[in-house]
This record gives structure tokens, sequence and C-alpha cells, in this order.
């Protein structure tokens, strides 16, 4: 193993100038970057495609008997938008105290930190357990790279505890509500629009539908700190011409769901709510996530930060989903934690950065957390 480990910001800038956007995705060439650093220092790492050029990343070390932490974050960014950057989006400049470029924040900064921290972990000699980080494809086109590998499980294996480098601007998060995105459909028969009697009007059906939404409540109390699950028809659109009665219509709707509500169990009830005139396909399931602050681990990592930084921390969730939802399904439901250094404000932005002093924090945080789970 090198006797250097890579600068975490360094790492960060050079992952911004490969364009991962979604589509088309390109997670490849970022793996390509990771894998060696971490065979390098000693780390097992095995590609998996979730189609062709699109590899989830899974690296594995033990040192001991006990279950290992998972470290996991996504390698795909969302576009650069239309708008002019005031820097290219994937030049990975630093200046003024910021790494800019697309994916700064969410998550290539979070990637950065998560293969130098294990890096450095296995510099420690660790003596009880192990690490498992998990790079996936796709999670911007609803975690599809780890919907792939919840499907293989003898890929994913187990995990005692599971750590999203997500951006918090390395506040802790203990979790966040789940999405349900569902699309429903509504066939009718078509007509003249001259005798409307002699059809079946789809887009009624679906005004009626999403009247009905718009009236529905969830039968679930509000989570002291995620709030309350919600419901939100994004688009509708049917019909193919203004003197033709439309023969189909369709509306998507967005859920944002609380724990204990389950996305197939929602699905069911709507579709009993809104009837036979209507079908529904889902577009999206990610159940919530949450860990409450007094699990043995969480309330670990939390002294670990709280001594690191002379600050306590206020149970806090985020309003957006990650693919913690799926692995932590596919893990059994492990404890979970978000902490990343990206800045939430600044995903999916133009002009997106990250400070170099949260990507500098968070490899000193991350290294002590994976310390003390490992035992080095």
């Amino acid at each position: 193993m090198t006797s250097s480990l890579p600068d975490p910001v360094e790492l960060t800038s050079r992952l911004i100038q490969i364009d991962t956007s979604n589509p088309p995705g390109n997670e490849g060439a970022v793996a390509a970057v990771l894998a060696p650093l971490l065979e390098e220092a000693g780390y097992t790492v095995e590609m998996h495609d979730m189609a062709p050029g699109r590899p989830n990343l899974v690296a594995r070390r033990a040192w001991g008997p006990e279950p290992p932490l998972l470290l996991t974050g996504h390698m795909d960014t969302v576009t650069e938008g239309g708008e002019q950057w005031a820097r290219g989006p994937f030049g990975g400049e630093v200046a003024q105290g910021l790494v800019h470029g697309r994916g700064a924040s969410d998550m290539k900064s979070g990637l950065a930190v998560m293969t130098v921290a294990a890096m450095a972990l296995a510099k420690e000699k660790p003596t009880k357990s192990g690490l498992v980080l998990v790079f996936t494809a796709s999670e911007e086109n609803g975690c599809q790279g780890a919907e792939h590998l919840v499907q293989n499980p003898a890929v994913l294996g187990g995990a005692g505890a599971m750590l999203v480098a997500e951006p918090t601007a390395n506040l802790p998060v203990l979790g966040h509500k789940g999405a349900l995105w569902l699309r429903g459909r509504c066939a009718g028969k078509a007509a003249h629009g001259s005798m409307p009697e002699l059809g079946d009007n789809a887009i009624y059906k679906a005004a009626a539908a999403v009247n009905r939404l718009a009236a529905y409540r969830f039968d679930a109390q509000p989570h002291p700190v995620l709030g309350r699950a919600t419901l939100n028809v994004g688009t509708i659109s049917g019909g193919r011409a203004t003197n033709v009665v439309p023969e189909k219509a369709e509306f998507t709707v967005d859920l944002r769901l609380i724990p204990g509500l389950e996305p197939d169990e929602v699905q069911a009830e709507l579709g009993r709510f809104l009837g036979d005139a209507v079908s529904l396909e889902r577009i999206v399931g990610a159940g919530a996530l949450w860990t409450e602050a007094d699990h043995p681990w969480i309330a670990k990592v939390l002294q670990i930060l709280a001594q690191r930084r002379g600050q306590s921390f206020t149970p806090a969730g985020v309003p957006y989903f990650t693919d913690g939802s799926a692995l932590s399904r596919g893990l059994g439901g492990v404890p979970s934690l978000l902490l990343g250094p990206g800045e939430p404000g600044k995903a999916h932005v133009v002009n997106e950065s990250c400070p170099v002093a949260n990507i500098e924090q968070a490899a000193a945080d991350y290294l002590a957390i994976v310390k003390d789970w490992c035992g080095a």
C-alpha cells in the first residue's frame, strides 16, 4: 500500500472532472479511479453492472469476526442543466475555499471522503471488524443501482450498520422520508368530438381521480422529526386532438412516506381508494429510513462527533430520499446514519460547490467513526 493517502479535496476535484450526468451515467469511469485506490489498500473490489458500463462498486476488507460497517454513496449526478455556469461544471476547480462543479456536494465529495477514510483505516490495523464500501450507479434515477444490489443479496452481503455520505453539511441526520411515485392510467373509448356520447372520456376519469386525491388523508400520525406524509399530483396528460374524445389519460403522484407507512401497503390502499377506473403503476418505491438517536451505535457516533466538534446535535431528518432506503431493506433494517460533507442547498443547482473545510472535516470524522467500529 502506498505510504501517502490521496488528498480528499484533490480526489473530489478529480472525480468532478469525470462527467457522470444521469442520463447516461458513465459511472464506470469513476469506479475505474476509485477501485485501484481501494485495491492498493488491501480491499477486495468487485464491479457488478446494473447496465453495460454502469457498475456498482462493492469493496470489502475484514479484520475481525464482527459484522462490518457499510459506507455508501452514488457515483452518478444530475445533468448540468441549461443555465450558464460561472465555472465549468466539470472543471473541478478549487477556488475561494470551495470545490466547484457538478457533483461537488451531491456527492463526489462524499465518495472521496469514504475512499480516503477506508484507505486510512487500513493503516491502523483494526482487530474487531471490517468495512464494506458500496458505490452505486443511477441513484438519481430512482435508486436503480441500489435496487439491483438488493435483488442480488449474495453480492450485497451483510453489515451491522450503514453510513450514507449524502450531503448533510457534516451534520448527523437520522433518516428521511420515503418516496412512492405512481403513474395512474385511465382508459376510455375514442369518438368524434361532435358525438361524445359515443365515446368514453378518459380525461374525465383522470380528473375525477385527481380530485379524489386532493382530498386523500393518510391514516398516520405525524413523525416527531419528519412531520407528515404528503401527496402531490405532479403531472397529468391525455388526449390527442381537440375534436377527439380521449381514449387514454394518465397522471403521476409523488407520495412522501414517514416511518410506519410501507410503499406496498400505501399503493394497495390508494388503489382501493381510487377504484377500478384507475390502474396504478409504480415508478419509484423507497421506504422511509429512520434510526432513533438512542440506538447504541447512533449514540456512539453522536458522542464521537460531539467530542470532536465540541457541540451536541439535535435529531434531524432531511426531505430527500437516498439509496439508504433500498440498501437498508436489503440488509434487514440495520441502523443507519446520513453524514456527508456536501451542502444540501447546493445539490442539483447551477454553480454547485462544496466547502473545502467540509471535506477535510468529513474525512477526519469518517476515520474516527470507522476506527471505533472496527477496533483500531
